[in-house]
């Protein structure tokens, strides 16, 4: 009640104040959240829907799609919007909103890629015991714990965030609500705070640890095997989660693990554009571009697609194609010409 009797309402930076460059980023995130809804939906989909890809590693996948399409909402509809309305201002209760789901997804994936790194070194390091260790019920604990660690975390760090007096002033240098330039806002004795916050950043170490951990013992068998052929196939399982796991630590690490000294405030915001908006948008393509399995299910889909729409249009001997009754209704033929002439008769 305190917090709220002294600010109602925050007011976000933005990336910048140039009107030119704001309709260009607009266009820009514009392309950038469309190719991540797309992609990110489209994974979902077409794992759910192809059977030959209902295994560990692409159950987490499909988990991973949906947690970076959760993400990249939190944040890219309201950027946008500040940048084609100018609206820059968000209210006391959605602050603490997206801020709650930011790190609840950003943990979650965290947990998420440990989870996948686990996966593919049960996969390559103990073949003959992967189905028995990687099963249904041992998938679903892992994706159900990394959702509970991330909500539980974020819980605990927006609790404590907005527990805190803001009386110095209003305006987030930023352009989402982050931790960072919130605490620099409060008034409040904030060494608890920060130490908690220290305390939950655990949860970006473990599963780091985890990931490195099961990397190097991956990279050990590899190095084991005689065949240049079964290493390269070695080497490709796990390609496409090796590179999603540098993108998305190697900005996690710049941004937050820097010296306080060394922060540019530009150079920060520009980092986040790129873990908030581009690494959301880049790993279904990393994936569905590294991934034959992928590939070849997308493949599958449009012949499906395909074929569905030639048997639909096919001809009957003519070139007129006939649509038949609907129901109970009066028969309506709909005549459409499949060919590239125009049929006069058509009305």
């Amino acid at each position: 009640m305190e917090n709220r009797s002294e600010v109602n309402e925050f007011i976000l930076t933005g990336l910048t104040d140039d009107p030119e460059l704001q309709v260009l980023l607009f266009i820009m995130f514009t392309l950038i959240y469309i190719i991540t809804l797309v992609g990110n939906l489209g994974i979902i989909v077409l794992i759910s829907l192809d059977s030959c890809l209902h295994t560990p590693m692409y159950f987490f996948l499909r988990n991973l799609s949906l947690v970076d399409f959760g993400y990249s909402s939190t944040i890219t509809p309201k950027v946008m919007a500040g940048l084609l309305r100018g609206d820059k201002v968000i209210s006391y209760n959605g602050c603490a909103t997206q801020l709650f789901f930011i790190g609840a997804f950003a943990v979650t994936e965290s947990y998420l890629l440990a989870s996948m790194a686990y996966d593919r070194h049960a996969a390559i390091c103990k073949p003959l015991h992967y189905t028995t260790t990687m099963t249904s019920t041992v998938c679903a604990h892992l994706a159900s714990g990394a959702y509970i660690c991330g909500f539980l975390s974020s819980s605990i760090v927006t609790g404590n965030t907005f527990s805190l007096s803001f009386c110095r002033s209003n305006i987030v240098h930023h352009f989402f609500c982050d931790i960072s330039p919130l605490l620099v806002l409060s008034c409040s004795d904030i060494h608890i705070t920060e130490s908690e916050f220290i305390l939950v950043s655990l949860d970006a170490f473990f599963p780091f640890l985890v990931i490195f951990t099961s990397y190097l013992l991956i990279f050990i068998t590899i190095l084991k095997i005689h065949s240049a052929e079964g290493r390269q196939k070695a080497f490709s399982t796990c390609a496409s989660h090796f590179t999603t796991v540098s993108i998305f630590y190697g900005t996690i690490i710049f941004t937050y693990f820097q010296p306080s000294s060394s922060h540019c405030m530009d150079t920060d915001k520009i980092v986040s554009v790129f873990y908030t908006m581009i690494i959301p948008m880049l790993n279904p393509l990393v994936y569905s571009l590294r991934n034959k399995d992928v590939k070849n299910a997308f493949r599958k889909a449009v012949r499906g697609q395909q074929f569905q729409l030639d048997h639909l249009f096919s001809k009957r001997g003519n070139p007129i194609c006939t649509f038949p009754t609907l129901g109970s209704t009066p028969q309506i033929r709909l005549l459409f010409f499949c060919t590239e002439k125009w049929n006069p008769n058509f009305f």
